[in-house]
């Protein structure tokens, strides 16, 4: 995940919690990243009216935009450290799992929103350890129905779930065709928008 993507997740993440007015250095501070960082990162979203910029902090004003400018620009197959397929059924991948995984996608949503709009039969992970992954699971030259992705240095701020944002935002990237059915689910039950 590019850096710049790392200041929107946190800035969609402090939108839900209802923070809907920011500055670039606690972006900045939180995440460990340069305020010329957070300066660029800022830069599309004020172009398209997505944040108002005043003099000691910006507010945002439609977090939707902001959403849409990232599921656009995120290369989630770039992420994928390792892939594999194994043939015990999804929950059982997801139990096998190291604790120190975040879930996303079509699992992060059903933890999240406690269902599932479709059936689906691939599990996406954030994680590190990529030993302990291929331990549990070994490599396979089958068609993958385990993807793991790289961490980035903050991700393990947001728990053990990845962000809304970010569940959203991968699920727009994915290939299978169930996909749509958990984002448009996902539009229902999230209350993201105009702030």
């Amino acid at each position: 995940m590019k850096r710049t993507e790392e200041v929107y997740r946190e800035i969609l993440y402090q939108a839900e919690k209802g923070n809907n007015i920011l500055t670039q250095k606690a972006v900045s501070d939180k995440l460990g990243l340069s305020l010329s960082n957070v300066y660029n990162a800022l830069e599309p979203l004020r172009r398209m009216n997505a944040i108002s910029v005043k003099k000691m902090c910006f507010h945002i004003v439609n977090s939707k935009k902001i959403l849409y400018h990232w599921a656009s620009i995120r290369n989630l197959k770039k992420d994928i450290a390792y892939s594999t397929r194994h043939e015990k059924s999804v929950i059982e991948i997801e139990k096998s799992m190291p604790d120190s995984v975040i879930f996303t996608a079509y699992t992060g949503y059903k933890l999240r929103f406690k269902d599932a709009p479709a059936d689906y039969s691939e599990v996406y992970v954030y994680c590190d350890d990529i030993e302990e992954i291929k331990k549990r699971f070994p490599e396979s030259k089958n068609v993958p129905n385990i993807f793991i992705l790289k961490k980035d240095k903050n991700i393990d701020k947001y728990g053990k779930i990845a962000t809304n944002a970010s569940i959203f935002v991968d699920l727009w990237n994915l290939p299978e065709w169930y996909a749509k059915d958990f984002l448009k689910s996902m539009e229902q039950k999230w209350s993201i928008g105009t702030q």
